[in-house]
């Protein structure tokens, strides 16, 4: 079966049986929108339930949830820099009006990547090139950019511009001030949220691998960047397989396999914080089914990280028919986010530390002469007085050396200022934390998963997915449906399962071949039949849905036998 067979195969399981399909079909459908069918419904709140143990409840003591909006005003993103920078390249065909990716269009055609690559780049290449429009063969336009927020308004006014939220990043940066208060006032400290989140995608493609709007699951982890602390790696053992930035730009496919700590001390993860979460992600990624060897994560060139990011690795796995896509990313933002947000609100963002030993310090200041100013200046003298106290040391200087300097308008002599050295002790030090981030998408993650899990045996489809992920854990048959003592047993079953919180089936419909057949095409991982020697001795068969083994096991006991397979 080739790759391209197995996606369609699984993208027509997914429509038949009520994972996923196309949103809003009966109209042709939307790019780059997917619903989630009831087993898909079930399976990605599996699936985001695993993630909250892992990044949530296994870290109680350092990380916390919240939730924020998914619409933010304008001067959120203007802050975080996502207005300026969170763009993609595009270029529009002269003749048909056809609009394109321009790096997307530059790898169909060419087969390389031009990811990162500006305008002008592009521009160029498609024109040393002569490269077409691929509709109608027309001209290509010069190549700009497109943001990729979607915008709306609040309430009735056009002037109070928002936006959709592209990462649920930001709501975390404007609230860590709260939430460290309320989690009295220790760092490190991890934020973490579930939430839809909106990209205004160019052309989207790959499926639900490239979505405009899907469930991002992230995690902002702040520490101080003189003490981080000590993440311990015993936690989450093994080797992450890395391909660095430095082999990428050598044109290198050079996979290393390091422990954490060690691509650390090596200097190939500038931080321990980040390779501590990467570690948590390749634990994460086992849970989903998939195996080390089938993780990487690969290093971003400079040219290819976001805006706010110091060095990122993405997470990638191999599907079928898209190859290798990323399944989170991991990112070190350093300060940049509680800085910017600091200077556009004028909000204190920074984080008082006592130190272990008072220091005595020697600090320059500026000191201004409010009397000159008074006499100079008369009312004027505040307003003068207020913009002075922006100066920097650096900046008053050069104003003393040059003899003064013009503010509001007025000519401020350099007897208005001089630099004192003042002698202070110390008792603490504040400072802007630093922030590492993984980042998960739970569709995507979805789609990874049931690439992994589909198989076929005899021309029969099994998704053998993890039991803890699987939409429904057991399936309940009565043998013979006929038989009412049978159905009475089997009903009950069914019963004490839902009573426990476990999802289930019961189905009396068909041969009991047929039955098996259904629920292991949807994933069930165990199946509970009644028979005649249940009315017996009081034990069903339990079959096992990947290797058909089968055991029998008392009727009272079979709930609990579930429950401890599944923990």
């Amino acid at each position: 079966m080739s790759s391209s067979d197995k996606y369609e195969k699984i993208v027509d399981l997914a429509a038949r049986r009520g994972f996923f399909w196309p949103s809003y079909e009966i109209y042709g459908g939307l790019a780059g929108f997917y619903d989630l069918g009831p087993l898909g419904a079930l399976l990605k709140e599996n699936i985001r339930k695993l993630w909250l143990d892992y990044f949530v409840l296994k870290h109680q003591d350092m990380v916390v949830l919240i939730e924020t909006p998914v619409i933010a005003p304008e001067v959120v993103f203007r802050a975080s820099g996502h207005l300026e920078s969170f763009t993609d390249p595009i270029v529009t065909c002269s003749k048909c009006g056809k609009i394109y990716r321009a790096d997307h269009l530059l790898e169909d055609v060419l087969g390389v990547k031009f990811e990162g690559s500006g305008p002008e780049e592009l521009t160029s290449i498609i024109r040393g090139r002569g490269v077409k429009c691929p509709s109608c063969g027309g001209e290509l336009e010069d190549v700009r950019t497109f943001n990729l927020l979607f915008q709306t308004n609040v309430g009735p006014y056009k002037h109070d511009v928002a936006y959709l939220r592209p990462e649920a990043a930001q709501g975390m940066f404007t609230s860590f001030k709260r939430v460290f208060t309320s989690m009295r006032y220790s760092l490190p400290l991890g934020i973490a949220q579930v939430g839809r989140v909106a990209r205004n995608e160019i052309s989207p493609r790959q499926g639900m691998v490239r979505l405009r709007e899907f469930t991002i699951m992230e995690v902002e982890f702040f520490f101080d960047p003189e003490e981080p602390g000590e993440p311990d790696f015993s936690r989450f053992p093994g080797k992450l397989r890395i391909l660095t930035a430095e082999a990428r730009s050598r044109g290198l496919d050079e996979v290393i396999e390091v422990k954490p700590e060690e691509a650390v001390a090596e200097g190939i993860i500038m931080n321990k914080w980040l390779a501590y979460w990467m570690s948590v992600a390749q634990a994460f990624a086992r849970e989903l089914g998939l195996s080390d060897d089938e993780v990487l994560f690969e290093e971003k060139l400079p040219e290819e990280r976001a805006h706010y990011s110091r060095q990122t690795f993405d997470q990638l796995v191999s599907i079928s028919r898209w190859g290798w896509v990323e399944i989170s990313g991991h990112a070190y933002r350093t300060d940049y986010d509680l800085s910017r947000h600091m200077r556009f609100s004028g909000e204190d963002m920074t984080v008082y530390k006592e130190l272990k030993k008072p220091v005595e310090t020697v600090t320059r200041k500026v000191v201004i002469n409010q009397e000159l100013l008074k006499e100079l200046f008369g009312a004027d003298a505040p307003k003068i007085t207020q913009a002075l106290k922006n100066l920097r040391v650096d900046e008053a200087e050069k104003i003393i050396k040059e003899g003064g300097t013009i503010i509001e308008g007025f000519k401020i002599p350099s007897e208005a200022l001089r630099i004192e050295e003042v002698k202070e002790i110390a008792r603490g030090r504040r400072f802007v934390p630093h922030v590492v981030e993984p980042s998960f998408g739970a569709e995507r993650l979805l789609l990874v998963v049931l690439d992994k899990a589909y198989t076929e045996e005899s021309g029969r489809v099994v998704l053998k997915l993890p039991p803890k992920l699987a939409p429904y854990k057991l399936a309940v048959f009565p043998l013979i449906p006929k038989e009412e003592s049978l159905k009475t047993i089997a009903k009950k079953i069914y019963n004490d399962a839902i009573k426990a919180g476990l999802t289930a089936i019961y189905d009396e419909n068909g041969s009991i071949g047929r039955r098996y057949a259904r629920v292991d095409e949807i994933g069930v991982p165990y199946a509970i039949t009644i028979d005649y020697q249940t009315i017996e001795d009081n034990t069903a068969t339990i079959r096992f849905r990947d290797t058909k083994e089968q055991i029998r096991i008392k009727t009272d006991e079979i709930i609990k036998w579930i429950l401890n397979k599944l923990s």
